[in-house]
């Protein structure tokens, strides 16, 4: 589906986040300036998390607590991450089931999480605000599901 503006990018994430639950793991991938904190930060408004939502590159991961008692948001960065171990030493896998998991530069690295998954992939059109982003759900979880009603007018 193709996003226009980052208005619209935060409004996808604010739509994804009410539907996600606790358990869910969510890997985005994308270049630089793609849209991948843009989506965080509304899928952290669409799950009524304390923000500000922003990307944990030099932190690698940050938990956002629910202010509706709701599952968490832990958003990871894995941007400066060199593989699998690295991903392992910050013991993801201890948050995975109460908390709704958003990875930055996943792909490749956090696939062994969890066997539901929802991926999405940004890319950048040209030179302006607007991205094309195919998603696809990995597991019995994200079957059949859709992005219906979530896409922002």
């Amino acid at each position: 589906m193709k996003i226009e503006t980052a208005e619209r990018m935060h409004a996808l994430g604010v739509g994804l986040g009410e539907r996600l639950r606790a358990g869910d793991v969510v890997v985005l991938s994308g270049g630089l300036g793609a849209g991948k904190t843009t989506l965080t930060r509304g899928i952290g408004e669409g799950l009524g998390v304390r923000g500000p939502v922003t990307s944990p590159t030099f932190v690698i991961a940050r938990v956002h607590p629910s202010l509706v008692d709701g599952p968490p948001l832990v958003h990871v960065d894995a941007y400066r991450l060199g593989g699998f171990a690295e991903v392992d030493d910050l013991d993801l896998d201890a948050d995975l089931a109460h908390a709704v998991t958003v990875v930055e530069w996943g792909e490749g690295l956090v696939e062994g999480l969890a066997e539901d998954r929802l991926e999405i992939r940004m890319t950048r059109i040209g030179d302006g605000e607007s991205r094309e982003v195919a998603v696809s759900g990995v597991g019995a979880r994200w079957a059949g599901w859709s992005w219906d009603g979530i896409v922002p007018e």
